[in-house]
């Protein structure tokens, strides 16, 4: 699943190349996968100019100058593709864009499990589903510390299910769960309530240490390399790392699978 440093690694890449460009053709593929229907989706973007892409949370927003939005949530499997027409098209390409300096923007989904809406500015808590019901995203400057501490404070379970859901804080996923609560030396499995204020206040800070240090490594890979078929996950020191050794004390990396989704932590430095 697209987290927040490969969101930001999108956002860049095409940040650096449709700023500008018009859409002269749109296609749509798999139509049910785009919420708006093929007709509208094709009528309402043919000639309209993009602006700089955005994030919010896991969403992937492409404004236009017409003030529509084109609001992308990848969920586990959704790529996208900035190809020459010529290109072969992925299996499962959900709509593609054809631009005005001869290239097109494709959307594809191996799983089939993203979805895209198309969104007037202004719009979004109507047409986007769960929009208002997310909570603050991790990096925006309103999560401040005594903010993000306020909104665990009150939380019951697991601290690992706590980042990860939504309504609390936007944004984190599996595998950076895995990479914060490492850095925060947190046991994944710990129950908020046996965690200290100061432990959450250092989960804060690690936090945007993480995100602070894996964005621009993703950045570099996507502008040097493309843009990924699988998301770039070699950097991370734990997530998917099982029986490896942990970077910071040698011991071996623990794996556990629940509800098939794995969880990796050292179970030495991690309390």
């Amino acid at each position: 699943m697209p987290e927040i440093p490969d969101l930001e690694g999108y956002a860049a890449y095409f940040n650096k190349r449709l700023p500008g460009l018009t859409v002269r053709r749109v296609d749509a593929p798999i139509a049910w996968m785009v919420r708006a229907g093929r007709e509208e989706f094709e009528e309402r973007l043919e000639g309209h100019i993009f602006l700089p892409v955005r994030r919010r949370a896991k969403l992937l927003l492409f404004p236009f100058q017409c003030g529509d939005n084109l609001v992308v949530h990848a969920m586990l499997s959704g790529r996208y593709q900035y190809a020459e027409p010529s290109a072969k098209r992925p299996a499962m390409t959900a709509w593609v864009l054809g631009l005005d300096n001869d290239m097109e923007l494709r959307y594809f989904d191996q799983r089939r499990m993203g979805r895209t809406y198309l969104v007037r500015d202004g719009e979004f808590a109507e047409k986007v589903p769960r929009w208002s019901e997310m909570g603050p995203d991790v990096l925006s400057p309103e999560l401040t510390e005594d903010e993000f501490v306020r909104r665990l404070s009150p939380m019951r379970g697991m601290i690992k299910n706590i980042i990860t859901n939504e309504r609390c804080i936007a944004g984190i996923g599996n595998a950076y769960s895995d990479e914060v609560l490492w850095e925060a030396r947190l046991h994944p499995f710990r129950k908020r309530t046996d965690i200290s204020e100061e432990q959450i206040r250092e989960l804060y800070r690690s936090i945007r240490r993480v995100m602070e240090w894996a964005t621009p490594i993703v950045a570099e890979l996507m502008e040097a390399k493309g843009l990924p078929a699988k998301m770039y996950r070699d950097h991370l020191r734990v997530h998917h790392k099982a029986d490896g050794t942990c970077p910071r004390d040698g011991h071996r990396i623990s794996a556990i699978t629940s509800g098939g989704r794995e969880t990796n932590f050292c179970r030495a430095c991690q309390e």
